[in-house]
């Protein structure tokens, strides 16, 4: 199969389209044909070496977010059969490398995957399980209160955008930052009041709620002396006097939230967008379209 592998740690021409054995499903395990790959911002940070725990030796294949059609199924799985649809995630925490969704065939353990309906674009599918589930499990941190003002950095982006849905259909009252000239499509997530990607945090709220998608500003700033910030990222530690809970979001695998993500979007209920499809060979492109910034959607691949 066709794969594409960072061969060195740098830029986006170290990633080279390289042939590999075709992988099997083993026991528990699916193998899928993959349609759609979506681009994120981890796999641009794993290519330059920023990966939590160490830079990983290249060669090495990238990608989470995937969409397609199972090919095989191995000893143990019962309820997926070849030709299924399904969508979702290769955990790179713990596959670094060994495994990832930029190829033509991926052979993924049955938690990592969900079947999606027919009616489901694939590229959109795509560009569901990282940023949907981060979402998601970021607002578990919050455990906010219906009618609770919430700050969203990165409102336009990925988990942003997730995030501005979910948290506006569980009551709370969502205050989002977003892109430039982007304001009408973050406003249609159900963000109460949306600030420009340029405001000055120290000057919003304070508010009892921050989830930082995007390192735009100081988002323990905006957050009230013991409310809650939670980021996606490591960053520096809230003066302990103010006793702000202050926690990075970690991606875990749970299928069972992953269908109802995937459902919510199947159903209209939660929206997402594809700002560019491109070949799965096209990659360093990709990453370079993403590095620009300005885009309003996912950069998808497509093998």
């Amino acid at each position: 199969m066709r794969a594409v592998a960072a061969t060195a740690v740098g830029g986006p021409e170290v990633l080279r389209v390289v042939e590999r054995p075709d992988p099997v499903a083993g026991p528990g395990k699916v193998l899928v044909r993959v349609r759609a790959v979506s681009v994120n911002p981890a796999d641009l940070g794993a290519r330059r070496g920023l990966v939590p725990g160490g830079p990983v030796p290249p060669p090495f294949v990238l990608g989470w977010d995937f969409a397609g059609e199972v090919v095989t199924v191995g000893d143990g799985v019962t309820d997926l059969r070849p030709g299924t649809r399904v969508a979702g995630m290769v955990p790179w925490y713990l596959t670094r490398g060994d495994s990832g969704a930029y190829a033509e065939l991926v052979s993924a353990e049955r938690d990592w995957v969900v079947p999606i309906p027919d009616d489901l674009d694939l590229a959109a599918a795509a560009t569901v399980a990282l940023n949907a589930s981060t979402a998601r499990q970021a607002l578990e941190l919050i455990a906010a209160e219906p009618g609770t003002p919430l700050l969203v950095t990165g409102a336009s982006g990925g988990v942003g955008g997730f995030a501005v849905q979910l948290a506006a259909q569980a009551g709370l009252r969502v205050i989002a930052g977003a892109g430039r000239d982007d304001e009408e499509w973050v406003r249609g997530l159900g963000a109460a009041e949306v600030l420009p990607r340029t405001a000055d945090l120290a000057t919003v709220g304070p508010v009892p709620a921050v989830l930082d998608a995007v390192p735009v500003g100081t988002p323990a700033a905006a957050v009230a002396d013991g409310g809650t910030l939670v980021t996606t990222r490591p960053t520096p530690s809230v003066d302990p006097a103010r006793r702000v809970r202050q926690h990075v979001v970690m991606v875990r695998l749970d299928p069972s939230m992953l269908a109802g993500l995937m459902a919510a979007v199947a159903e209209g209920r939660l929206r997402t967008r594809v700002a560019v499809t491109l070949p799965l060979a096209e990659a360093a492109d990709a990453h370079r379209l993403v590095e620009a910034g300005g885009l309003r959607g996912k950069v998808v691949l497509v093998p």
